[in-house]
């Protein structure tokens, strides 16, 4: 079984964007319950379905396939629900880790987190700077929620 661990965190100012190159995501949910989320999206020239078990503290099981670009883009304009999470990712590495900066668009546009993934839930993890606010435990930050509350409506 495939698992995610991973911490959410709002950030502080804009030291990170000299750090890394973004890519664009653009991505839907097929199902967004919180008990099970299946998830199309596409990175780039890439498409994935992924697919979701309810989080439990910052863990949850994953899996994730590589599907057919059109397909996705088919997925996402007649299938997926709206809105549409449109973001772009920044990765950037610190010593081990690798952090997510997701910025996001659309009907969440002006939200930026970052996500760092773990080994083990209470594995210690140094935070760069730019790392503020931790809100792993909010559930208005996931991107399953995202479409259903955007943002830009808090």
């Amino acid at each position: 079984m495939g698992k995610e661990i991973e911490r959410k965190f709002l950030l502080k100012g804009d030291a990170w964007r000299d750090l890394a190159q973004g890519t664009m995501y653009r991505q839907g949910y097929l199902n967004s319950a919180k008990e099970r989320t299946v998830r199309v999206r596409t990175v780039g020239d890439k498409a994935f379905l992924t697919i979701k078990g309810i989080t439990v503290g910052a863990t949850r099981a994953e899996y994730e396939y590589e599907i057919p670009f059109a397909d996705c883009n088919a997925l996402l304009d007649n299938l997926a629900e709206k809105p549409l999470i449109e973001k772009k990712r920044y990765k950037i590495k610190q010593g081990e880790f690798v952090w997510e900066i997701d910025e996001f668009f659309g009907d969440n546009k002006g939200l930026i987190v970052a996500e760092v993934e773990l080994a083990s839930e209470d594995q210690a993890f140094p935070k760069p700077e730019w790392v503020g606010e931790e809100v792993t435990g909010d559930p208005r930050y996931f991107n399953s929620n995202l479409i259903k509350h955007p943002f830009t409506k808090w």
